[in-house]
């Protein structure tokens, strides 16, 4: 809270500093497990033949026939499991065939009278050394067995005994779309998420007695809970005392109702005066998908060739308000509102709510945002309208740093608004985002990157400037200058006479894009960055058929139509995309 001093102070506690209730011990170490779950739900997704049901029956009988009995054998009297990683179609049945516990234990007992553990493998190296002494053992023990899965046709028909087995395999081949966000691999999103799980089985142990209605988890929950499920003697030994409780959860292949979402924010919030919900935890988190971006995950940035280009980075953020407005506190309830907007930069983003819509005496999501990291955070403030101009003085202002947010254990800050009233930000871990960039005209130049200037004639001793170049500056999103791209389209010399430039040819028409920034001399005016790094150079022309060709210093030869619209046709290369 901000005094009138204007120093914050955190009144309240965050959820960091509240002590876990229950004191539920899980011995799986979830963090690294869990980026490691989806890291293997990514490499199914992009294994398409892993989704074919003939593959998928001949997944099954190598996992029943040959998997189980192996590691069976090789783990009898030992403590932990071995070290040994099967191959990717048999983890795959495996690791479905643990999702659901109770049948996998039934299946575990009756044929080998004990529960059979995973290895706690988390990283590349380790997984490869386990792979390798896999297939060594594998191809003594079953030489006339491929470790690999070979390609199987469509009219292969194991007799495959548990056809539940296949349902479920098929079912979970959606569930890589659940973990699919790219901050859901971000080391203090995990983190959040285990102390959320946590959380989330204290309530559900807490309120067993009294609540019957299902709970259901938040897709970050539901991570974890996988994630724990995979290693399946450590999940039942972890939760043997909450095994009728876990029914009661809704699971991630089932849908969810509203009445069970209300009351498991009821409970939770009830539970720890928190909202449940946060940013990058939904419910339906498929059908909710509302990232205003897409992109593949990348654990480096892709750009590592035009250093001019700095990285964006986009969190998401969600604001809620809690506290009854009594209306007693200011002579005129009805000009008292709530201001939203960025700590840096965007100065235009005022969103405002009135105190009356937002008092409630739940937890109520106020904003939902998708900001630049670069913004540093957001600024609440509260302001009453006054005066014939309708402007708004300030009473308070309550500032969320992005930082303090990282720093905290759930990514949530809790502060005192006023008059009982509480705000709670909640962000996601900024991630890189698709580079934004802009293209503006600025003045035209010279064959040598000059822009054509009496300054630029002065410092050249007045010797003419030859040529004429189209310049546009390329901004990022940061409105930092990254890139200068020019086109010649006239000749001649300019001194302060008359003189008109000669058009250029179309086969002289060059198109060349420049890295870095304008060098300025003074003012407004300076020359191009000297660094070329693409150049296009005009081919041909057809009026008739509006088609152009450009033969690019890449190699590549690209053809422009504009018929109906603009579409591009790159011949050496690989793309081809309309635009309208």
């Amino acid at each position: 809270m901000q005094g009138k001093n204007g120093n914050i102070n955190d009144s309240t506690p965050s959820l960091s500093k509240i002590s876990d209730p229950g004191g539920i011990l899980v011995t799986v170490d979830l963090v690294p497990a869990a980026r490691r779950h989806i890291s293997f739900l990514t490499a199914i997704a992009d294994s398409s033949w892993l989704h074919h049901t003939p593959t998928l029956l001949q997944a099954i009988r190598r996992y029943e026939e040959f998997w189980m009995p192996l590691i069976f054998n090789l783990s009898d009297g030992l403590s932990k499991p071995p070290m040994l990683w099967p191959p990717i179609d048999i983890e795959w049945v495996w690791y479905c065939h643990c999702l659901n516990p109770v049948n996998y234990r039934k299946y575990c007992r009756s044929r080998f009278l004990k529960l059979i553990e995973k290895p706690a493998i988390f990283d590349d190296e380790n997984e490869e050394y386990a792979l390798i002494r896999c297939r060594e053992i594998w191809t003594i023990r079953y030489p006339s067995e491929p470790f690999d899965l070979e390609p199987v046709s469509d009219t292969f028909d194991p007799n495959v005994a548990d056809t539940g087995l296949l349902e479920m395999v098929i079912k979970c081949g959606s569930l890589y779309l659940k973990f699919s966000e790219p901050f859901m691999s971000e080391t203090v999103y995990l983190i959040a998420a285990k102390h959320r799980y946590k959380r989330f089985l204290s309530v559900l142990e807490r309120y067993r007695d009294e609540n019957t209605t299902r709970l259901v988890p938040t897709c970050d929950i539901h991570l974890m809970w996988m994630t724990h499920m995979s290693f399946p003697c450590r999940y039942e030994e972890d939760l043997k005392e909450m095994e009728g409780d876990l029914e009661r959860v809704v699971g991630g292949l089932e849908g969810v109702k509203k009445e069970e979402v209300e009351e498991t924010k009821k409970l939770w919030e009830r539970t720890f005066d928190q909202p449940y919900e946060r940013a990058g935890a939904t419910f339906d988190w498929i059908s909710s998908k509302k990232w205003p971006i897409s992109w593949d995950v990348l654990d480096a940035d892709v750009n590592s060739k035009y250093k001019a280009l700095e990285p964006r980075f986009l969190l998401e953020v969600c604001i809620f308000v809690k506290g009854r407005w009594t209306g007693k506190e200011v002579t005129d309830p009805k000009t008292t509102f709530l201001r939203c907007r960025t700590v840096r930069s965007h100065r235009e983003l005022k969103i405002d709510k009135p105190i009356l819509d937002i008092s409630s005496e739940t937890w109520r999501k106020t904003w939902h945002l998708y900001c630049e990291f670069g913004t540093r955070g957001v600024v609440l403030e509260i302001r009453q309208r006054g005066g014939c101009l309708g402007r708004s003085k300030m009473q308070k202002m309550i500032v969320f740093l992005w930082n303090d947010l990282l720093r905290a254990t759930s990514l949530i800050v809790v502060r005192e608004v006023e008059w009982d009233m509480k705000a709670l930000v909640s962000i996601t871990p900024p991630v890189q985002a698709p580079y934004l960039l802009k293209c503006v005209p600025d003045r035209v130049t010279d064959d040598t990157g000059a822009m054509i200037s009496d300054v630029i004639l002065r410092m050249n001793q007045y010797r003419p400037q030859e040529g004429r170049w189209l310049s546009r500056t390329v901004l990022d999103h940061a409105g930092r200058e990254c890139f200068v791209i020019r086109i010649r389209v006239g000749g001649g010399f300019w001194r302060r006479g008359g003189e008109t430039p000669a058009a250029v040819r179309w086969e002289d028409r060059i198109i060349e894009i420049r890295e870095g920034s304008w060098s300025y001399v003074a003012g407004s005016v300076g020359t191009a960055p000297e660094k070329i790094v693409g150049t296009a150079t005009p081919k041909e022309e057809d009026s008739r058929e509006k088609k152009a060709t450009w033969c690019l210093s890449t190699g590549d030869v690209l053809t422009i139509c504009w018929e109906e619209g603009l579409s591009f046709e790159l011949e050496n290369g690989c793309s081809d995309e309309s635009v309208r």
